[in-house]
């Protein structure tokens, strides 16, 4: 569902249009989304791997018919791989011909228009700011991977939406991009970054959430398997099971096992199901150890009557 930016008047239309998409934001990330959009903010994601954070900004690319732009982080990236470089090689081709055809004059010259924008290698950042109308939506991913010091050159960035390239000058924004970062908290981060961004901490999703995200996703799945697909992974994330597995499986996972269930013409979850395709809901060899038959028996027991 593409709509224009200017036609998400309230926090229900953009809500309805990311549902459209496929996107179940409740009604507090809906708000944090409206503002980042309203207010040109970039928006910060944190929360567990597999909440949907990365998700909400595809979605949001395809609402507002955005080119998506990704910056994926790790550690020890370096701001040329995020901002821009310079194509080396064809400076020095055009250094060489200057020098071997033109005199010293001329190479002098030449040395100058070198640090021209067509020898600009555009990275993501640069390629935000310089995308044309309707602009980008860049996603600033696992932020939190990378090192401290980049976090600092990301700061003109986010406060004014503007670069400077030493031998260009300041690039700022033809249309600013709207801008989301992911960060998983496997560090805190700077709390300059933070100021300059709408904050959202994005948890699990709610039974009934997941069952919608599951049945939009998985349509083909029964009515009765998605509620038990809900049921089981949204009592892993409940104490006392969340303690005793390293990571709970996150809304992907959720999703993917209900389609593992359907392509095993599975009618009910059962401890012979669940074991069979444990691994698609755990990654980890002491997760998949740690679903015991007394635990898993916990896990599949009926609730109680109201």
């Amino acid at each position: 569902m593409k709509v224009p930016e200017q036609a998400i008047a309230s926090i229900d239309a953009l809500a309805t249009a990311l549902q459209a998409e496929g996107y179940f934001a409740d009604r507090r990330l809906a708000t944090a989304a409206f503002l980042a959009l309203r207010l040109q903010r970039p928006l910060l994601l944190e929360g567990e791997p597999g909440v949907g954070k990365t998700a909400l900004a595809q979605a949001l690319a395809r609402v507002l018919s955005r080119a998506l732009i990704r910056l994926q982080c790790y550690d020890g990236m370096e701001q040329r791989e995020a901002l821009y470089e310079w194509n080396y090689a064809a400076q020095m081709l055009h250094l060489r011909a200057a020098e071997l055809g033109q005199g010293e004059d001329r190479a002098r010259r030449a040395e100058q228009e070198v640090y021209q924008e067509r020898y600009l290698v555009r990275r993501p950042l640069l390629q935000a700011l310089q995308a044309p109308a309707p602009g980008a939506v860049l996603l600033i991913d696992e932020v939190d991977r990378a090192d401290e010091p980049f976090e600092a050159f990301l700061l003109e960035y986010l406060g004014e939406y503007q670069i400077s390239i030493p031998e260009l000058g300041t690039v700022r924004a033809h249309v600013p991009p709207v801008t989301i970062l992911t960060s998983n908290r496997t560090r805190d981060l700077h709390d300059a970054v933070k100021r300059r961004c709408l904050y959202h901490w994005l948890d699990y999703p709610g039974r009934e959430r997941e069952l919608a995200i599951v049945r939009a996703r998985v349509p083909e799945a029964s009515v009765a398997l998605t509620q038990q697909v809900a049921r089981f992974v949204g009592r892993l994330r409940s104490q006392p099971f969340a303690d005793a597995f390293q990571r709970a499986p996150g809304i992907a996972e959720s999703v993917e096992w209900a389609k593992a269930l359907v392509a095993l013409d599975t009618l009910d979850v059962d401890p012979e199901a669940v074991h069979a395709t444990a691994g698609i809901l755990f990654k980890q060899r002491e997760d998949l150890a740690a679903l015991t038959p007394e635990r898993l028996q916990q896990l599949l027991a009926p609730e109680p009557a109201p």
